[in-house]
């Protein structure tokens, strides 16, 4: 998770047996998004945001060619915390992490 998130959805994934990583808990809540998003991939695990620039960085990323763990983004304003908590609860339950490598998959699913 991206420092981004609000803690409810972390504690409510975490609730649902979803085993989540904050950037906050790993030490790495202070990482400009570039540094953040290499050590998710370095640790095999897709990055949750919502914020901006994280999608502006795996875009890039995927111009480039550079390989990434994947990115799952939801709007701020266009995601409710309760979305985002059954969203991400079917991503990673129903998925593989190599399913999202490279991509960037947006929340409200569809």
């Amino acid at each position: 998770m991206d420092v981004h998130v609000p803690a409810a959805v972390t504690a409510a994934l975490r609730q649902k047996g979803v085993d989540v990583l904050r950037a906050q808990d790993d030490g790495t809540g202070t990482l400009d998004d570039g540094p953040l998003l290499e050590r998710s991939t370095s640790l095999g695990r897709v990055m949750f945001s919502q914020d901006r620039d994280m999608l502006a960085e795996a875009s890039l990323r995927q111009r480039q060619g550079v390989a990434f763990a994947g990115v799952i983004y939801g709007h701020q304003l266009e995601v409710t915390v309760g979305q985002c908590i059954r969203d991400l609860e079917i991503i990673a339950k129903a998925g593989e992490q190599e399913d999202l490598a490279g991509r960037v998959e947006f929340l409200p699913l569809r």
